[in-house]
């Protein structure tokens, strides 16, 4: 089939069978390009699509962008139920098998230094919001009018006073559970908290963090988040996973949305 190569990750080769109905961008079923003893998951993509000047002008299109991250993230789970997968950044195109292993022998120190310390590992998110934003209390029964400016002044201060006690509050129990988890994890990280207008979730996001675990201590991590979900009311905690370890691959590697 001609056509560019798109590749969805580097992983070690394996012994389990993707999901026989698995297909990739364009419908096309990834296929596996073996090479210095690993393996790049690729796909066939058309260049008038895939060409770097139609993938830039793509790129702006939300519909076929979120179709392709879908596609795209479809095979890096059909990938983690099986192995642990090295994600590429999405548009990862070359124009031949010959550039794909090209790729691979630049890479190759950095790919499997990176696949030893990640083997057996998955990631899980966890996000914290409070569901009160801070700056925005529930709102109390409607106050009196204020008799005086002073007395203005006074109402003033005490809202001030109930958002920093609520911002404190959403703070504290962000940091406790992030120690928490930390210690239950290899690793982790901390990212940048999710904008609410672009994420469309409510209340304001307080925690935004990636942790690294082994995969047969997964179920024990999960209990671990559930026991924490009812301990502070007013925060929502979410848990996503498990992935693949998106946020410690340090290679071409894109964050996970």
């Amino acid at each position: 089939m001609t056509g560019l190569r798109y590749v969805y990750a580097v992983c070690r080769p394996f012994g389990a069978a993707l999901q026989s109905q698995l297909t990739g961008l364009g419908g096309d079923p990834p296929r596996l390009l073996t090479h210095r003893g690993l393996i790049a998951v690729v796909s066939h993509v058309p260049e008038q699509d895939f060409a770097e000047g139609p993938l830039r002008a793509h790129l702006e299109d939300l519909d076929w962008l979120t179709a392709t991250v879908r596609a795209h993230q479809c095979v890096i789970d059909a990938l983690t139920a099986v192995t642990t997968p090295l994600p590429l950044r999405l548009g990862t195109v070359f124009r031949d098998d010959s550039g794909v292993r090209t790729m691979i022998e630049a890479g190759e120190e950095d790919f499997l230094r990176t696949l030893d310390r990640l083997d057996g590992r998955v990631e899980w998110g966890v996000k914290v919001y409070a569901e009160t934003e801070p700056g925005e209390p529930e709102r109390p029964a409607p106050a009196a009018q204020p008799a005086s400016g002073r007395d203005y002044l006074r109402q003033r201060r005490q809202q001030t006073r109930a958002r920093e006690d609520t911002w404190q509050q959403a703070e504290s129990f962000a940091t406790r559970l992030h120690a928490t988890l930390s210690a239950h994890a290899e690793d982790s990280r901390l990212h940048a908290p999710q904008n609410a207008t672009l994420s469309g979730a409510s209340g304001r996001n307080v925690l935004n963090a990636a942790y690294l675990v082994p995969r047969k201590h997964s179920e024990e991590f999960v209990e671990l988040v559930d026991r924490t979900k009812d301990d502070t009311p007013g925060m929502r905690v979410e848990l996503t996973g498990p992935w693949a370890a998106y946020s410690f691959t340090d290679l071409m590697g894109e964050e996970r949305p």
